[in-house]
């Protein structure tokens, strides 16, 4: 299969032979604004006060600033506005999707912001991400169950639901340590573009995670030990919705039980992480939703006496395993796999030794 024919077999590839390049763009542009924007984010968060104090659950000594969120949004909205500018999409069912993605994704980012710098009840943040969840759901993004009976489509509308909101969740409660999220953000959102350049018609959603994966890697060149910055909730929830919703994206029939596990690897470690501090939290009798701790999987990496950037790179090595496995389960071929998980790889590398060449510098360098 000659080039041409290899692009436009992963849904990217125009007659020209240019698809590759808008997404190659989409993500360059949105790696270079988030990287370049977040010391001005930086100055200004300090300024006026938006940091996030130590406490029981994060691991900084100081005020950290906690507005990198803005920053990951900024980045992915430019790129998107101008990747569309130099490539048109044409108007489909899947660009709706998309564009009801990004507004869900958008109200979370306030709504994150919100609680940030203000405070909100919990109550408030879980009505607006269920509100957020049931959007996706009016635009066919949805785990579609159909096992025969006649309440399918409750079922349906129920799973879509938790799923979304758990690990738009998920995400939040593990962005606890530095270059955690950011890094899986990553992994993830890479993997699951690999998926979606293979799926035809889906070049609107594969121009979103180009945007979400180059954001991501902007950020983590900030926010790898030692961090300079955080993304807050709005980031952590911008990054979890975006992901939980192109996760599903598309017609999945879960028939069985093993339809499910595809969309579940790919977030397998937000997954675990949730799901066991919530047990164990509830064993010990507390409100799991209420109760910061330090009873994280990378607090017991801690714990155990690794460092900040190892534990960082022991979990990245567990969400990337688990990525592999999500894109075998998808069909992706050995070639396509290898590719990715290498790009993967060399670009964290890449983006952990700017960051820790930089941390050596004078902070005037940086």
């Amino acid at each position: 299969m000659n080039i041409n024919g290899f692009l436009q077999s992963l849904g990217i590839a125009d007659p020209g032979g240019s698809g590759w390049l808008a997404v190659v763009f989409t993500f360059m542009l949105a790696w270079i604004v988030t990287w370049r924007f977040i010391p001005t984010v930086r100055k200004f968060a300090l300024r006026v006060g938006w940091a996030d104090q130590p406490n029981a659950r994060r691991l900084n000594r100081e005020p950290l600033p906690n507005a990198g969120g803005l920053a990951i949004y900024t980045g992915v909205i430019a790129a998107l506005v101008l990747a569309s500018l130099l490539r048109p999409i044409e108007v489909q069912n899947v660009l709706i999707q998309v564009l009801t993605i990004l507004l869900g994704g958008s109200i979370l980012v306030l709504i994150g912001f919100i609680d940030d710098q203000f405070g909100l009840p919990s109550s408030v943040r879980m009505l607006v991400q269920v509100l957020t969840a049931l959007l996706l759901v009016a635009n066919g993004i949805t785990i579609q169950i159909a096992i025969g009976t006649p309440i399918d489509s409750t079922l349906s509308i129920l799973v879509t639901v938790l799923w979304v909101v758990g690990i738009t969740n998920a995400i939040n409660l593990m962005d606890g340590m530095d270059g955690l999220v950011g890094g899986i953000g990553f992994i993830t959102a890479m993997s699951l573009l690999a998926v979606s350049a293979q799926i035809p018609n889906r070049a609107a959603a594969t121009l979103v995670l180009a945007a979400l994966g180059g954001a991501a890697l902007g950020f983590l060149r900030h926010n790898f030990h030692p961090s300079r910055i955080i993304m807050g909730d709005a980031g952590a929830y911008f990054f979890g919705y975006v992901l939980a919703a192109t996760a599903i994206l598309g017609k999945l029939q879960a028939s069985t039980i093993f339809a499910l596990v595809p969309p579940v690897l790919f977030l397998l470690l937000p997954v675990l992480d949730t799901t066991q501090v919530i047990v164990r939290r509830l064993m010990a009798g507390k409100n799991p939703m209420n109760t910061p701790g330090k009873d994280h999987l990378h607090h017991r990496l801690l714990a155990w006496g690794l460092s900040q950037r190892h534990a960082a790179f022991t979990l990245w090595s567990i969400a990337l395993f688990s990525n592999l496995l999500a894109m075998h389960f998808q069909r992706l071929n050995l070639m396509q796999i290898a590719a990715t998980v290498s790009s993967i790889i060399v670009l964290l590398a890449f983006t952990v030794w700017q960051r820790i060449r930089a941390a050596k510098m004078p902070i005037i360098k940086e």
